[in-house]
């Protein structure tokens, strides 16, 4: 630098009300050993400046001037070079939009914004999932989009206050079909809990709608507890082979797997079966229960598919893979009874709707029908995953009993 230096007048502004912002924004422009001349009247300004620049790596020498008045400091800050290397070797995460994601952020840009300049060091982040083609979906922002944009309120949403009437035995078939919802819907709000924990920060839309997908079953628990203790019972009964199916999810370490058998195969059936629910519901409650989960589950089912359809173009032996958890499970299940039998016999008398031979006939062919309908559901997901025909009928054989 030729000339004098750049003075910077603090007057009576301290350190400790902002004063390094002027100093910090006055060396910004300078190069490493070039002068800035400061001055103030602050007292305590030479202990701060100096502090200041010392933890930066700049060098502060005081101007000694017989003509100063006593209560001003003249100081020349040197440049330093350990304030711009700060950043010399500092990275970009990427981009802020979905195009900007990058493949295999490091561990250690930890929680720092997607697109944000980020400090050398610090620690590495404790996840696993940290590749882009274990975890994305292309659809992932816009159903994010979506999910935020449907969330309801369930104190509002359903109208807890309509007035109807059931028997008894109508009732109990209600209670004991919601005590069985909350129970499943107990099981897919932790699976998505635990993968979130696992998720790389940087693929933020993913976590946002593992959020979501767990506030939205976390809501569903709520909604299907609060209508089977609406009248004022109990709740129904929960059986041992169904909460040995559920724990099978809930011990998938892998991410795509645990979409699969949740998303895929479990909440997929569960469309059915809430569709069952709302053209056989005996109330206006448990209708509306029934439509509002019924529209969340068929956003979790559209990323679990979106996301397996991506990664199966990238990962030729997800197929394989995916047939191994379906037959693993089976395994597991197969001395299992299968579906509560409460639980059966519940939609069976809320399909027949009134106690006669006939309309019992009826309800129990419309039962074996929504297992036709679970059953074709899967197959459908499952050659759309890339399966072919006669395979897909063959795994949707093997899956679960208990629907989820």
């Amino acid at each position: 630098m030729t000339g004098p230096p750049p003075l910077l007048d603090l007057r009576d502004l301290s350190f400790e009300r902002g004063a390094h912002l002027l100093v910090q924004r006055a060396l910004r422009d300078l190069e490493p050993g070039d002068e800035l001349a400061v001055t103030g009247r602050d007292a305590a300004l030479v202990v701060h400046l100096e502090a200041w620049c010392r933890g930066r790596g700049h060098r502060v020498h005081l101007v000694e001037d017989a003509d100063d008045a006593d209560d001003e400091v003249r100081a020349r800050v040197v440049r330093g070079r350990t304030d711009l290397d700060r950043w010399a070797h500092a990275e970009r995460a990427g981009g802020p939009a979905p195009e900007g994601i990058v493949a295999d952020p490091p561990r250690h840009w930890g929680l720092a914004a997607r697109g944000a300049l980020v400090e050398p060091g610090g620690p590495e982040l404790p996840v696993d999932l940290i590749h882009r083609d274990l975890v994305w979906s292309t659809i992932a922002p816009s159903l994010y989009a979506h999910a935020a944009a449907a969330q309801w309120d369930p104190a509002t949403a359903v109208a807890w206050d309509a007035e109807f009437s059931l028997s008894d035995e109508i009732e109990r078939a209600v209670v004991q079909v919601m005590t069985f919802l909350v129970e499943n819907e107990q099981a897919a709000l932790v699976v998505p809990a635990r993968l979130l924990a696992r998720v790389h920060p940087h693929f933020r839309e993913v976590l946002q709608l593992l959020a979501v997908q767990a506030a939205d079953e976390a809501r569903h628990v709520e909604v299907f507890t609060r209508r089977a203790l609406l009248t004022g019972g109990d709740m129904g009964t929960s059986s041992v082979s169904g909460r040995e199916s559920l724990s099978t999810l809930l011990t998938e370490p892998d991410f795509s797997l645990a979409s699969f058998l949740l998303s895929v195969l479990g909440e997929g059936s569960f469309l059915n079966l809430l569709t069952f629910l709302d053209q056989h519901a005996p109330d206006p409650v448990t209708r509306q229960v029934a439509r509002l989960a019924r529209q969340d589950e068929a956003r979790h089912v559209a990323f679990g598919v979106a996301h397996l359809q991506h990664q199966s173009a990238v990962d030729p032996s997800l197929r394989d893979r995916l047939r191994a958890a379906v037959e693993r499970r089976h395994e597991t299940l197969v001395s299992s009874a299968g579906l509560n039998q409460d639980v059966f016999d519940a939609l069976v008398t809320l399909a027949a709707g009134e106690w006669t031979p006939e309309a019992v006939e009826r309800g129990y062919a419309k039962v074996l029908r929504l297992q036709a309908e679970m059953d074709e559901g899967r197959r459908h997901r499952l050659v759309r995953l890339g399966f072919p025909h006669d395979e897909a009928t063959e795994l949707s054989a093997l899956h679960t009993r208990n629907f989820m």
